[in-house]
């Protein structure tokens, strides 16, 4: 009898061991450096105050820290990288947050490693308005020298892949729809080994499967230093240029180069932002490329068979100078509510809104609306049109930091004046946009779906920022969700027309958005004070035309292709 109870009293004392020992484990994992999948202590977020945006990052539950790789940026490639994406990775009406970093990168980084681990980070939304960090459970950290992102589903199955640049092989991460993400680089024939910086997706070809343009930057050579010292390191064009690439679908998670097949081979390019659109609404998805210190691509496709470089002929290919200005990044909309498709270039200097006169033709806008004194003083990088306001009528979010140092700019935004003409409200709309930040990327979405346009900015080699938008959605506005059947599931290439009383707006369903970035995969469409949408059109790539009639607003409408 004593025998069975000291064998009891050590069964008790040996589980109250293991159960201190379990706590004491948790409590080191949930306190390491990789906290992807700790319990997190939520924070409440900020109350609603007099800024139209509020900067909740912390709080929100994000602590992600971009990183050039080692304790300085002493290099170009440590310069431009940084990328934001807003994506729905486990489809449940939420959007996500993945976010890209550099890491110590031999024959690129000098001196001594930062300590810790840098890899992509990737954020969970948990609908009450915090992100978890679940990047170690979703299997996406990659630990190349990441520049950006671009997200899209290349294999119909209903969940968004992500394809990551890098300087060296880029991974394409294709998504298992279970939460977890599986690098199928190999298999798929998109690794290459150069310096990539953008990249997009779209359909050349109309046949229902996205294909994959990649931006490439420099021949790096870390033996040359001539420059002059006040500038930092060399510049982009001390440096041979690298050939973009233009990856052809071919179903089965394979993809073939067919970038000479299909005439955008061009060894003197030296990409940043890319970006496509169907510009002159003849059924085929155009591509523009902006290229650091030099000309610009505006890629024509001839129906799916080659494309034509159109920049010079087009007025897309210099600024409003003449000049190959440090390009950055490329977003297409309709800012002047004319049914054409318009062109933001933010660079270094003065930006250039292009508009589209049609019948292949832009004017240079930048001076007369009102964008290029504003810009002036500041280098601008991802730059997104979106209505931060909901009144109908698309405004410029600009993110701008030093080129060659760690200097901070406040970041812009420009409101649409509805005459076609901008102006820079930014000191209004809270004490966020005085503050000198070393901008790169930027997404833009409706995190908490509540309506309105938030934002996450990532800063070279410093925290990000999530900003809430709580003051947008005082005015009317819908989303939609595009599934696509024929065509593309994400839609994109999709036209778009949404008529609501004498408020008409257009847009197209795209991928990448400003620069290494891309938005919320929703169309977001402000409203004003109208109480109901009368029309919505939609002309897929398919070509089929689809029209809904006498909309409820105030909704995420999900709508398939018939």
């Amino acid at each position: 009898m004593r025998g069975n109870i000291y064998r009891k009293k050590f069964h008790h004392i040996w589980n109250l061991i293991l159960f201190l020992s379990f706590t004491s484990l948790l409590f080191t994992a949930c306190n390491s450096g990789d906290q992807s999948d700790a319990t997190q202590n939520l924070e409440p977020l900020p109350p609603v105050g007099d800024s139209y945006f509020t900067e909740i990052t912390k709080p929100a539950g994000i602590d992600f820290v971009h990183s050039v790789g080692d304790h300085h940026m002493d290099n170009l490639i440590e310069s431009v990288g940084g990328g934001a994406v807003f994506l729905d990775y486990d489809q449940d009406g939420w959007i996500d947050l993945y976010l890209s970093t550099g890491s110590y990168y031999e024959g690129l980084s000098k001196g001594e490693p930062k300590e810790g681990i840098f890899e992509n980070h990737m954020y969970n939304n948990l609908k009450d308005g915090h992100y978890a960090n679940k990047t170690k459970k979703t299997k996406s950290g990659d630990r190349g020298y990441g520049m950006g992102m671009t997200v899209g589903d290349f294999d119909n199955d209903g969940y968004p892949d992500i394809y990551i640049s890098n300087h060296g092989p880029n991974v394409l991460y294709r998504n298992n729809g279970n939460g977890t993400f599986k690098d199928v680089t190999s298999k798929a024939g998109v690794a290459g080994d150069a310096c990539s910086v953008g990249a997009v997706w779209f359909d050349y070809d109309n046949d229902g499967l996205l294909d994959l343009y990649v931006g490439n930057y420099i021949k790096f050579d870390p033996d040359y230093d001539y420059h002059y010292p006040p500038d930092g390191f060399p510049g982009p064009m001390a440096y041979d240029a690298e050939t973009d690439i233009l990856y052809h679908n071919l179903g089965e998670g394979k993809f073939e180069d067919v970038t000479q097949e299909m005439g955008v081979f061009n060894p003197e390019g030296r990409a940043m932002g890319v970006g496509a659109a169907d510009y002159d609404n003849d059924g085929w998805v155009d591509l523009y490329v902006a290229n650091d210190h030099m000309i610009n691509y505006l890629w024509h496709n001839e129906q799916g068979k080659r494309f034509k470089d159109t920049g010079i002929s087009t007025g897309v290919a210099f600024n409003q100078m003449g000049e190959g200005t440090v390009s950055m990044s490329v977003d297409f909309a309709d800012y002047d509510g004319d049914g054409l498709l318009d062109l933001f270039v933010s660079d270094d200097a003065y930006c250039s809104l292009y508009k589209n006169l049609g019948n292949g033709l832009f004017s240079e806008m930048s001076r007369p609306a009102g964008i290029a004194q504003p810009s002036g003083q500041y280098v601008g990088w991802s730059s997104s049109f979106i209505d931060y306001d909901n009144d109908g009528d698309l405004d410029i979010f600009k993110i701008n930091g030093e080129l060659k140092h760690l200097y901070g700019q406040e970041d812009q935004i420009f409101e649409n004046q509805g005459d076609g003409t901008f102006l820079d409200v930014s000191a209004d709309l809270g004490p966020y946009f005085r503050k000198d930040l070393v901008g790169r990327g930027a997404c833009f979405g409706d995190y908490d779906n509540d309506g309105d346009i938030d934002a996450y900015i990532v800063n070279l080699d410093s925290e990000g920022v999530l900003l809430r938008n709580d003051k947008g959605n005082n005015n009317n506005w819908i989303q939609l969700k595009l599934v696509g059947t024929k065509s593309n599931r994400d839609g994109v290439g999709a036209r778009i027309t949404v008529t609501s009383g004498d408020l008409k707006q257009m847009t197209q369903k795209k991928s990448t958005n400003g620069y290494l970035s891309q938005n919320d995969p929703r169309l977001h469409f402000g409203l004003n004070k109208h109480e109901q949408v009368d029309r919505i059109e939609i002309v897929w790539p398919s070509g089929v035309t689809q029209t809904l009639e006498n909309v409820k607003i105030g909704q995420v409408l999900t709508v398939t292709e018939p």
